[in-house]
């Protein structure tokens, strides 16, 4: 694709963050662009009439979501082309992220359509910011696949990712997802899960991913709700694998071999067979020096 020069007779397109829950989290800069646009597209009219309700804003509203975006973007083009000035809103924070809006925002930039971010609250990094997790360096992931299989491919491909990940879960998937990434990370991961940020019932849970699932366990409540998991990143691989090589010494007092280093991979992250493999060799490495 390529991007052309922004043409000045053309309109605009306002790319608007609103509210993820709390009304008053939207920008004096929004609410004039929402008053002032000729029109607002919006995910669903139903949500976003609310909010304009809420502060007296009578902009036209027209559906724009998921199942119309292709056939509906070359009539808004058509008017951004012919000057419009057109808002575009998701249900809740920031467009584009997880929403529909992409396509739009791709060929209005290539027909050289003026394209303005109006920004403001965002679930992804309102979690961040709470989340006590390192946040210098993160990688967003949005939702993992539905289904149980291809979630733990994913997950297993990220089992090595350095940075913060941050992730979207359904209420109904969210034990089998923490599950698998208690299998996948091991139980000692730290992570936060963020519930109904700026919500009446917002929740957050700091812990390890066996701490956070306790707590699910213990108030089912907690798994209601809009939810944003951030899971702290691989730590450093020499240590962790050192880490975890030890652990498999302390629990083969107690447990046979293969055992012992299958605990330690769940508890770490750390292979299974590569944790084998280093324990048995320290064991014949230690009944070689006891026999010279």
């Amino acid at each position: 694709m390529s991007i052309k020069t922004e043409n000045p007779r053309t309109g605009c397109l306002y790319v608007v963050a609103t509210p993820i829950g709390n009304l008053e989290d939207i920008s004096a800069r929004a609410l004039r662009t929402l008053r002032e646009v000729e029109l607002i597209l919006a995910e669903d009219t139903r949500v976003s009439a609310r909010l304009l309700a809420h502060y007296g804003i009578a902009t036209p509203l027209h559906s724009f979501h998921d199942y119309n975006e292709r056939a509906a973007a070359a009539g808004w083009l058509a008017r951004l082309r012919d000057g419009a000035r057109i808002a575009l809103i998701s249900d809740a924070g920031t467009p584009l992220i997880n929403d529909p809006g992409f396509l739009l925002v791709r060929e209005a930039l290539a027909r050289g359509i003026r394209v303005m971010a109006v920004p403001g609250p965002s679930a992804v990094i309102a979690a961040l910011s709470v989340a006590g997790v390192p946040v210098d360096r993160f990688a967003y992931e949005g939702f993992l696949p539905a289904a149980g299989g291809p979630r733990q491919a994913r997950l297993r491909a990220l089992a090595g990712e350095p940075r913060t990940m941050i992730f979207l879960e359904a209420p109904h998937r969210l034990r089998a997802t923490l599950a698998d990434m208690r299998d996948v990370f091991g139980a000692a991961r730290r992570m936060t899960l963020a519930r109904e940020l700026t919500k009446k019932h917002e929740t957050l849970l700091h812990g390890t991913i066996a701490e956070v699932q306790a707590r699910l366990e213990a108030d089912p409540k907690q798994n209601l709700g809009e939810m944003v998991l951030c899971v702290e990143g691989a730590p450093g691989e020499k240590i962790e694998r050192e880490r975890a090589v030890a652990m498999a010494h302390t629990l083969a007092k107690y447990l046979p071999p293969g055992q012992a280093a299958a605990a330690a991979s769940a508890l770490t992250g750390v292979p299974r067979r590569e944790l084998y493999a280093q324990f048995t060799k320290a064991r014949r490495d230690e009944s070689n020096d006891e026999m010279s």
